[in-house]
């Protein structure tokens, strides 16, 4: 009974997290539109989630020292590696290609999970991220302006890894007698981030005026500041805080699988709140997603019975930001 019900609150958390990661896409793009450069915002998106739980992590200041490789990965990797990888793609890449590329990661999480920890793999969450991946190609609409630059489609794939890690780290925290605090993590994972994004994003650079004024969603005029509200809280703080309570409570291989409706989300909302229809194949591929989540979601999760995570430094992040689409995430 309490395992269906642990197992039934992850799945709801896992749903939350999506819904607040998809939403991301909607709220930063008028912001981008704007005038305010797609790096910028992300930079915002971390600095400010960073400096909403500041307390948090001076609450929880014992974690540097005794977690200091699981807070230093989950920042480098899980907040910063995947926007910086996924922004450094598209620069390269249509948006679209490089958004279904970074969402093989539950795939490659299958293989981590195998090969490298040595957990078996259900036969529901392999067909489930088969039909994940398939209905993303869909999505995305990946055949339209199809490149093959290598370096972009590397990018890409070094995204895609370290959405691996964020799902890897959100486990592996749970380890141990004394698991870290999600809380904690996610609060100095920010941080570390927030601190990275800032040599990137070089934030002295930019149209702070932007933020003053107003950004318009499909003819809709709203306030700057309550569209990076929305980025800060939701999409980031709320988004990340479910994320990993939901991999703690799922196998992270069905979680991988359960957040790909990511894409689906912000699909849906772009084209309800930015106006951007939906093709017929990009219905139907939003429907093979959720049947692949579904499938996914049924497998039992195995880590109780499994041997422990094996000690790796490995971290990945999600709700990428773009000008041309909704994230991915980052």
């Amino acid at each position: 009974m309490h395992a269906s019900q642990g197992k039934s609150a992850g799945l709801g958390l896992a749903l939350v997290s999506a819904l607040a990661f998809g939403g991301s896409g909607v709220a930063a793009k008028p912001l981008i539109q704007a005038g305010l450069d797609p790096l910028h915002v992300v930079w915002l998106r971390a600095a400010g989630a960073a400096l909403v739980l500041l307390p948090v992590a001076w609450r929880h200041r014992a974690l540097v020292t005794r977690r200091p490789a699981l807070l230093a990965g989950f920042g480098l990797l899980a907040v910063a590696g995947v926007q910086a990888c996924y922004f450094a793609a598209i620069s390269r890449i249509p948006v679209g290609v490089a958004l279904l590329v970074e969402y093989l990661g539950p795939a490659l999480l299958l293989g981590w999970v195998r090969f490298v920890q040595r957990r078996p793999v259900s036969r529901a969450a392999a067909v489930g991220v088969v039909l994940a991946v398939a209905g993303l190609a869909c999505v995305v609409e990946v055949w339209s302006g199809m490149s093959f630059d290598a370096v972009g489609l590397l990018l890409a794939l070094g995204a895609a890894c370290c959405q691996v890690g964020y799902f890897v780290l959100c486990d592996h925290g749970s380890d141990g007698e004394e698991p870290a605090d999600p809380f904690g993590v996610i609060a100095y994972g920010l941080l570390i981030g927030a601190l990275v994004l800032t040599a990137v994003a070089r934030p002295w650079g930019m149209d702070w005026s932007v933020l003053a004024g107003s950004a318009g969603m499909n003819g809709t005029d709203v306030p700057a500041a309550l569209l990076l509200g929305w980025v800060v809280l939701v999409a980031t703080v709320a988004a990340y805080l479910t994320g990993v309570l939901a991999v703690r409570r799922l196998s992270p291989q069905v979680a991988g699988v359960v957040a790909c409706l990511e894409a689906v989300v912000a699909t849906v909302l772009a084209w309800v709140l930015l106006g951007e229809h939906l093709s017929l194949p990009q219905t139907f591929g939003g429907a093979v997603v959720l049947a692949g989540a579904f499938i996914a979601q049924s497998s039992t999760p195995k880590k109780a019975a499994a041997a422990p995570v094996a000690q790796g430094g490995a971290a990945g992040a999600r709700g990428d930001l773009s000008a041309e689409s909704s994230p991915a995430r980052p």
